[in-house]
């Protein structure tokens, strides 16, 4: 009987712990946020975002939600140089695109998330590939990569997509993958409720195999030319790689495909056909960095 009631004494005391931990957490929240809504906008910040597109694009209601979700992004996450200086810009634009892909969702996002390492270049990995007895080891020049509490991002690459008005945004695909990681596997089904998976997977995993047999065959790609190959790589890649284009060709993303479209206005709550268009078209000649 002893034995049972220090067990029952142990728990409750993990619970209360537990709770403290929460109410801590939930305190410093709530301050941060009070600091933020007190603190001006720095002005310099404000020009780096008029640079991109999407900042350009955006009402201004959603701005200024998207700038006091930035600076609670900065002020959470580590940001950590590797091989180079780390400077505002950096962490203002990453932390831009990271909170703008989760806009229209409610509550705090990337929860799991804690470092984004920042390389001044593309990185280079090893890759090791094995198709029956053959085993294949090669190196990868990657724009980023992510897992679930680490994103890796090649400024340059990152710096040139995020001013510019193409389909990529490497900034976007990596932290998409972070998205799809919140439920412990990268698998191109980022937690979904039960009914909403199950359209999901009627949907986007059926668009993926219909991609990925043209791809196998080299054959007939047809409006699959918009999503391109590399998102045949793996599911994972798939929802990366048509996030992106949802971002950034959200216009042509719903002609080709309103399937795939209304499936990520669902999860995201943002219907980028009328936020953005399509970039090119809007903003056909967007000033770059050096002009």
């Amino acid at each position: 009987m002893a034995y049972y009631l220090a067990l029952m004494e142990f728990i409750f005391a993990l619970m209360a712990l537990w709770l403290l931990w929460q109410a801590w957490q939930w305190y410093k929240r709530v301050r941060l946020m009070k600091w933020i809504e007190k603190e001006p906008f720095p002005q310099e910040w404000e020009a780096w975002l008029k640079r991109t597109p999407h900042y350009r694009l955006l009402p201004e209601q959603m701005r200024k939600r998207v700038k006091k979700s930035l600076r609670y992004f900065m002020e959470t996450k580590e940001f950590r140089p590797i091989k180079t200086e780390l400077d505002n810009e950096m962490k203002v634009i990453i932390s831009f695109y990271a909170c703008l892909i989760v806009l229209g969702r409610e509550g705090e996002c990337y929860g799991i998330l804690q470092t984004v390492l920042i390389y001044p270049n593309v990185v280079v990995a090893p890759r090791r590939e094995q198709n029956g007895w053959i085993v294949r080891e090669e190196e990868a020049l990657l724009e980023g990569e992510s897992s679930g509490d680490t994103v890796v991002i090649a400024w340059h690459e990152a710096r040139r997509d995020a001013y510019h008005t193409w389909p990529h945004n490497v900034i976007i695909h990596e932290f998409t993958h972070v998205l799809d990681f919140e439920d412990g596997a990268a698998d191109g089904v980022p937690p979904l409720m039960q009914r909403s998976r199950k359209e999901w997977l009627q949907v986007v995993s059926r668009r993926y195999e219909e991609l990925r047999e043209r791809a196998e065959e080299n054959r007939d790609w047809g409006e699959y030319r918009l999503i391109g190959a590399y998102a045949a790589t793996n599911e994972a890649e798939f929802f990366a790689v048509t996030t992106e284009l949802f971002f950034q060709r959200p216009a042509t993303l719903k002609k080709h495909f309103p399937d795939l479209y209304g499936e990520y206005r669902a999860y995201y709550h943002l219907d980028t056909a009328a936020l953005f268009g399509d970039l090119d078209r809007r903003l056909p000649r967007w000033p770059q960095p050096g002009d």
